[in-house]
């Protein structure tokens, strides 16, 4: 039988009780779509860590400090701190796969100005720092290695402190006093938002390590040290270098690290596998409601099955075969599945949009996530309907003409 008649054929049973088609159908949409809008937020969910990931910078290395153990126990990471300036010039001098290298001393300051003030994270860091976080400057200028050198009193806002700080005017060139310092405002960093964790990266004051070391904190020993390598590749061999310029510096000879070496891969791997596995829980939920779609298309494929044994008996009485009547079954039940998914696929793309837009979720629908669905829709329909089919091709003929 030709390919264009059995379509037809099915259209017009699908069409010839047009609400009970509909009901049918509704599984299925409901289905799809629910596949569609939570393979769609645990995409989104996806790109938005990779995006606050890449947010920290650029094939980016982190060194912080070590554990030390007390009575035999481990107090936890960075509890000793044995990183310095010297470290950070010594990987800088003998380190060939990094191509930028940056102190981070942190503490928290106040930050005063003529209209207000503000609590804030104060990173004292190099020039190089910029290009490591790939941090650009929304106004003003960085400060410069002379500035390092000299440990001029200039200073970097974060958006929420310029903000903050100056909600009606110009930040760059003001005064103001940090801590006890005061400083003068030369740039404004480009908004970065939440990192990875929910941390604001814009609560921030950046200015020389130099000038933090000496006038803000006064720490000796550096919270971390941060590098970058001309591309991805060159991240392991990078590492090997630190390591052994670090256990060089810190003379631990056969003992354990007194440092971490670590780059954003392994943070970035584990955060997507975690949402990988969610998005996979999540669709494998909604892909009930197709199950039992399928189960509504293979109910009423054998109501439909018992509505029309005549019309069965008479085309067998005439010529038809068995395999026709089931191919005919069969090709109804996929048309209405894949009616079913496709209204579904629509539904699902607009409650995603929908969704993303009411609370402010990044959704992303993939053409592979809509593939999928629209096949495993189709999947639906042969599977739960070959059972009517095959019912209404091993019906008897004469048994079929009596039936009443």
């Amino acid at each position: 039988m030709k390919v264009s008649v059995l379509l037809r054929m099915a259209w017009q049973s699908i069409t010839r009780n047009a609400m009970r088609t509909l009901l049918t159908m509704l599984g299925i949409v409901i289905g799809v779509g629910a596949v569609i809008i939570m393979v769609a937020i645990g995409n989104g969910a996806q790109r938005q860590i990779e995006g606050q990931i890449a947010n920290l910078g650029t094939n980016l290395i982190v060194i912080t400090p070590g554990a030390t153990q007390t009575g035999g126990a481990s107090q936890g990471a960075q509890s000793f701190n044995r990183l310095t300036i010297d470290d950070m010039e010594k990987i800088q001098r003998e380190a060939s796969l990094l191509v930028a290298v940056s102190p981070v001393v942190t503490t928290r300051a106040q930050v005063v100005s003529s209209g207000g003030n503000w609590r804030t994270e104060v990173s004292g860091v190099a020039t190089s720092f910029f290009q490591i976080r790939n941090w650009p400057i929304a106004s003003g200028v960085a400060f410069t290695d002379e500035d390092v050198r000299s440990k001029r009193t200039v200073v970097l806002l974060g958006k929420t402190v310029a903000e903050g700080l100056f909600p009606d005017g110009e930040a760059v060139g003001q005064r103001v006093r940090l801590g006890r310092t005061p400083v003068t405002i030369i740039g404004v960093l480009a908004s970065k938002g939440q990192s990875a964790n929910g941390v604001d990266q814009d609560d921030v004051v950046v200015l020389p390590y130099t000038t933090a070391q000496s006038r803000i904190s006064n720490f000796y020993f550096v919270g971390q040290i941060l590098a970058m390598t001309a591309s991805p590749s060159d991240i392991p061999g990078a590492i090997d270098e630190i390591r052994g310029i670090l256990r060089e510096a810190h003379d631990v000879g056969g003992g354990a690290d007194d440092f971490s070496v670590r780059d954003q891969t392994v943070l970035a791997s584990a955060a997507t596998s975690t949402t990988t596995v969610m998005t996979t829980l999540l669709a494998a939920i909604a892909s009930i409601s197709l199950v039992v779609g399928g189960i509504g298309i293979m109910n009423i494929m054998l109501v439909s099955v018992t509505e029309r044994t005549r019309e069965i008996g008479i085309r067998m009485a005439v010529g038809a075969r068995g395999s026709d009547v089931l191919t005919q079954f069969l090709v109804e039940s996929v048309v209405l599945s894949l009616m079913g998914g496709v209204l579904g696929l629509l539904a699902g793309m607009l409650g995603a949009a929908v969704l993303g837009r009411i609370m402010h979720w990044q959704t992303a629908t993939t053409l592979s996530s809509m593939l999928i669905a629209a096949g495993f829709s189709a999947a639906v329909g042969v599977f739960f309907g070959l059972y009517p089919a095959r019912k209404a091709a091993a019906l008897d003929p004469i048994h079929a003409l009596r039936y009443e």
